[in-house]
């Protein structure tokens, strides 16, 4: 282990503050949601109606996305995310301030709100080739994953702080009054993006319809299915045994095994090459490992902590593999795709996981992760390595052809 790629990622100008501003960016989107679903459901008296709202906020996301990150590549990142970054807090600002007696009207809004949340996530992945080379690339991916992990446990708490201190309305004026700040300070902090002229345009059909490329983003969809349905096995398991406290400790067990993991990963020398798809193997260990270990609350949350190590490695690995197989003209549209993927997979995870701990049991959810993350270990094999920066940069030349090459690659 070395830690080469943390000191050059830090010499790096403007990575610093490009990492801090998105790590505040990102926080009022993973903080939003709780307080909307108890607003809804304070509103309406059903958590079956706050289902709805939620639902409706999420389908908003999977569908925009997309659109603003293409509209990233062509225009530039810093006014899309200024001016979603407004306008999200405004949509936000409307449901907070919307009367209980007009609740039926916040399914609308929420698709209005959840279409409007600003690309940060898909431009910070797209930015980090532009910032950085190298073995530091690998190490900011890496950095991005953990961060992410640890933003999954900060994010929702605070907005549940809110919630229980005050109320869900504050809780959402807040998560509109950090979005209106931080937004603006990330955007603020984005690179100059490279120039492009009209023949470099790359259609979302050349973009996805590609041998690499879609792998990657169908594999992901597969582990967010996966890891939405272990959550929902985590909830269950700690009903079952009469001990609610148990799923929020074994959630941060979880992702405390994969903030240790990524920081490994992001250490580790760039020596030799790296498949994707051996990473994506050890993940479907990990939870083929939960599945026998369902007999004591002991022994999950070992096992939960050991397979949450294999977790952020392979996130930041998948991360940096479609960052470099895209070309820049289209990264950040490619990372909206996968950030579509992966609300389809959180709410087919949520569905079929809730009918697999009805109809089998909750050890079944762990098996069921095992199985998609080994499907995605199949969809990765073709998925060519990470080699030596040498060897990379050559293979970094391919995807910068223009968009009549990529249509016949992708045939």
């Amino acid at each position: 282990m070395e830690l080469a790629g943390y000191r050059e990622l830090w010499r790096t100008h403007g990575v610093m503050s490009l990492l801090v501003a998105s790590l505040l960016a990102r926080l009022p989107v993973l903080a939003t949601m709780v307080p909307i679903a108890f607003l809804a459901k304070d509103a309406s008296g059903s958590f079956r109606w706050a289902g709805v709202v939620a639902g409706a906020y999420s389908i908003g996301m999977a569908i925009a996305g997309p659109v603003w990150s293409r509209a990233a590549d062509r225009r530039g990142p810093r006014g899309v995310l200024l001016v979603t970054g407004i306008a999200w807090s405004v949509a936000l600002l409307a449901i907070a301030l919307l009367p209980a007696g007009l609740h039926r009207l916040l399914p609308a809004l929420a698709v209005v709100a959840g279409a409007l949340v600003p690309p940060v996530m898909q431009t910070l992945r797209a930015a980090w080739p532009r910032v950085v080379q190298g073995p530091a690339l690998r190490t900011a991916y890496s950095v991005d994953a953990t961060a992410q992990e640890l933003l999954f446990m900060v994010g929702p708490m605070l907005g549940a702080t809110a919630v229980s201190v005050a109320s869900p309305r504050l809780g959402v004026l807040l998560a509109a009054a950090m979005s209106a700040v931080f937004i603006w300070w990330y955007a603020l902090r984005q690179p100059k993006p490279v120039p492009h002229d009209h023949q470099s345009k790359v259609t979302a059909r050349q973009l996805l319809w590609h041998r690499h490329r879609l792998p990657l983003i169908l594999a992901f969809g597969l582990w967010v299915t996966s890891f939405n349905g272990i959550s929902l096995g985590i909830v269950a398991f700690a009903d079952e045994h009469g001990q609610r406290l148990l799923a929020g400790i074994f959630e941060a067990v979880w992702a405390f095994g994969s903030l240790v993991g990524g920081a490994v990963a992001g250490a580790l020398p760039a020596r030799c090459t790296s498949y994707l798809w051996r990473r994506a193997a050890l993940v479907a260990a990990g939870m083929l490992l939960c599945v026998f270990a369902t007999w004591s609350s002991v022994s999950l949350g070992i096992a939960l902590l050991l397979s949450g190590l294999t977790l952020a490695p392979a996130i930041g690995a998948l991360y940096e593999r479609l960052g470099a197989l895209t070309p820049d003209v289209a990264r950040t549209e490619v990372f909206g795709w996968m950030g579509s993927a992966a609300m389809g997979g959180a709410a087919i995870g949520a569905a079929v996981s809730g009918a697999v701990i009805e109809g089998f049991g909750v050890r079944y959810v762990w098996l069921l992760a095992a199985v998609l993350a080994g499907a995605s270990m199949v969809l990765l094999l073709r998925v060519p390595p990470e080699q030596h920066p040498e060897a990379e940069s050559t293979a970094q030349v391919e995807p910068e052809l223009p968009a009549g090459g990529l249509l016949s690659e992708g045939a």
